[in-house]
């Protein structure tokens, strides 16, 4: 689906583009949601990198301490259609949520919770997400009898961005959103 060519970095000018004032701390977490729903959707990863468990949550480790040099950074690859789908679904999705937000809610998630266990147990600042568990993860939160070609579901969503900018449709509700959150917190 996605050119093996579009690194985290591109995602994350396509990001930073639909939401030009997005803080670090926003948008690794909306890395992680474009690349688990991503791997959901197509059965491949949007971008090569690996995210990790951080004790503020996913981040992609390799982006993060890129943008702490001053080297030059290239001009961003183009996304394919279906990497702008999922980034332009991840933003309706999450992007009115705040950092904060974002990161309660992915310590809530097997994903982050598997590595975290991992993470502790091995007594380690840091370690990988499977990919698989995202995969798995993602997944379940889709309509199990729904069997969709990945290239018919390409073809089906090319130009969903003009169609929704056309309409006019409305990002999930926030409120919404927010009690989910509340509902995934540990209790003491």
């Amino acid at each position: 689906m996605t050119s093996a060519r579009v690194s985290a970095r591109d995602v994350a000018a396509e990001i930073r583009r639909r939401l030009p004032e997005v803080g670090v701390k926003k948008l690794h977490k909306l890395l992680y949601y474009c690349q688990g729903h991503h791997l959901a959707a197509f059965g491949t990863p949007l971008f090569p990198q690996s995210i990790a468990a951080w004790d503020m949550g996913p981040v992609v480790g390799e982006l993060w301490h890129e943008e702490k040099t001053s080297a030059p950074v290239p001009d961003p690859a183009a996304l394919d259609q279906a990497g702008l789908n999922t980034v332009g679904y991840v933003v309706s999705r999450y992007g009115r949520l705040t950092g904060r937000d974002l990161e309660v809610l992915s310590h809530g998630e097997p994903p982050w919770q598997e590595a975290e266990r991992r993470r502790s147990a091995a007594r380690k600042d840091t370690v990988r997400i499977s990919a698989e568990v995202m995969a798995q993860y993602f997944a379940s939160d889709t309509d199990d009898d729904l069997d969709v070609d990945p290239a018919e579901l390409e073809s089906l969503l090319a130009g969903s961005d003009e169609r929704r900018r056309a309409a006019s449709s409305t990002p999930d509700d926030l409120e919404r959103l927010r009690r989910r959150l509340l509902e995934w917190q540990p209790t003491g």
